[in-house]
């Protein structure tokens, strides 16, 4: 039954990009209500095709998230968000998203520490920096899981 659901989604990717969205697992992102990089960040990834929902918070409730996620302050961006059962952790690319739900890895998600400049939300103008999306395992070690540059 998975299977045809894979494909029924994929059919209507396809065929209309805003008909996947309906399918696919809802990107819940929190933010600060404040934060313009954040709102670009996820502006793009409704572009992108990801079914995204916003919840602005204060600074207090973002970091308790963090860490109720186990996300450390080393793996940290300006916003989290969930999919499925991952956690997505700042600046993190539409197509990286993606990857993780289609090779589905034992991990608790990935994140961009940071705010690299380039990154999406982040790019504004010509400036761009190499950066990684890492992999957080489920013992809390982490992996490059995919480099920008």
């Amino acid at each position: 039954m998975q299977r045809r659901h894979l494909l029924i989604a994929a059919a209507s990717y396809l065929a209309n990009r805003p008909a996947f969205a309906a399918v696919s697992p809802t990107l819940r992102v929190v933010k600060s209500p404040t934060c313009g990089c954040c709102t670009a960040w996820v502006e793009q990834m409704r572009q992108a095709g990801l079914n995204a929902v916003v919840q602005d918070v204060d600074q207090d409730t973002l970091y308790a998230l963090k860490a109720q996620l186990g996300i450390t302050p080393d793996l940290s961006g300006c916003h989290t968000a969930t999919i499925g059962n991952y956690f997505i952790e700042g600046h993190v690319p539409a197509e990286d998203i993606r990857r993780l739900l289609a090779e589905a890895p034992e991990a608790h998600g990935i994140a961009v520490p940071g705010m690299p400049m380039g990154s999406p939300g982040m790019d504004i103008g010509d400036e761009r920096e190499a950066y990684d999306v890492v992999l957080v395992l489920k013992d809390g070690s982490t992996l490059v899981f995919a480099r920008h540059n």
